[in-house]
């Protein structure tokens, strides 16, 4: 096991809005995002990671992303983040 690849929910403070992603560094990828380097959030700052979770490889990540990103997914994430409230949540 060499390294984990990071699937990641982002809350756009703007407009409420989520955005999935993943990532071999969350903690490098979480910056890029704030500070408008990538292009899919780069109106949308400022974003607070609000989930994440671990795979251990490239494809799982990227099938876990494309779930995140479905209807179902995306009620996956308000379920699994029922008792948050929006408080700051940059834990990186």
């Amino acid at each position: 096991m060499d390294q984990f690849y990071f699937i990641y929910v982002l809350r756009s403070l703007k407009d409420g809005k989520n955005y999935a992603g993943f990532t071999k560094n969350l903690k490098i990828r979480f910056e890029q995002h704030n500070n408008g380097e990538v292009e899919s959030t780069k109106n949308r700052r400022p974003l607070v990671l609000i989930y994440f979770e671990g795979c251990l490889n490239q494809q799982d990540a990227t099938h876990r992303e494309k779930y995140l990103k479905t209807y179902l997914g995306k009620m996956y994430i308000k379920n699994r983040l029922k008792q948050w409230h929006g408080e700051s949540s940059n834990l990186i």
